[in-house]
């Protein structure tokens, strides 16, 4: 009894996978108001019905997309960040791994773009504020334990440096795609610059001995 529970959980999973997968490629090709329930059902070929079954409507089923995309920009930002060699150095790591997702198409029209029309911008923010503005809290204590930037007060530190990662986002989505390098150098070099304002001892290049 318990194999044939776990080979119907497996299949539970495996279709609710293949219906995000379908959704993520639909909401970012058309965005969400020109994407129905029926167009993911027919792209996964599966029946409308089979989606209700996992997602109770195309709100929640846009939501777990965004979730999708969030979690695995945490993830990357994390593996970056504890390849590094110090605290400063995972800073930076992560902050170039969140830019290069920015830089992605798909991320950046479904966490961007379509978030706030999908979600409105109340729901939309606490899920930003769940993953990015986790990360960005994390990494500030990081900075602060390790005395490399001066004690700030760490909400209102969050927020805007939270602010501005959302700003450099917002940013590189609208950007053309020729002027995404050159956006995605400016946004990085100039939050650079703010973090290393926290500390009088530090250059743009690193602390200085």
């Amino acid at each position: 009894m318990s194999t044939v529970k776990s080979r119907r959980a497996e299949y539970s999973d495996a279709t609710r996978a293949a219906l995000l997968d379908s959704a993520t490629e639909l909401f970012s090709e058309n965005g969400y108001v020109h994407t129905s329930l029926d167009d993911v059902a027919r792209a996964t070929r599966m029946t409308r019905g089979a989606v209700y079954h996992h997602f109770n409507g195309k709100q929640a089923l846009f939501e777990a997309v965004l979730e999708n995309q969030e979690i695995a920009m945490q993830v990357a930002v994390g593996e970056a960040a504890a390849k590094a060699t110090g605290p400063w150095e995972a800073s930076l790591a992560g902050l170039d791994t969140f830019l290069d997702f920015c830089c992605d198409p798909v991320y950046g029209r479904i966490v961007m773009q379509e978030g706030p029309v999908a979600l409105g911008w109340h729901r939309w923010r606490e899920c930003e504020q769940l993953y990015a503005y986790g990360l960005t809290e994390q990494f500030i204590v990081l900075l602060i334990e390790a005395k490399l930037v001066d004690p700030v007060p760490l909400p209102s530190a969050t927020q805007v440096i939270f602010g501005l990662l959302s700003g450099s986002a917002l940013a590189l989505v609208e950007a053309l795609p020729e002027d995404r390098p050159r956006v995605r150098e400016e946004c990085g070099a100039l939050i650079q610059r703010i973090l290393v304002g926290l500390h009088p001892r530090f250059t743009q290049a690193g602390p200085v001995n």
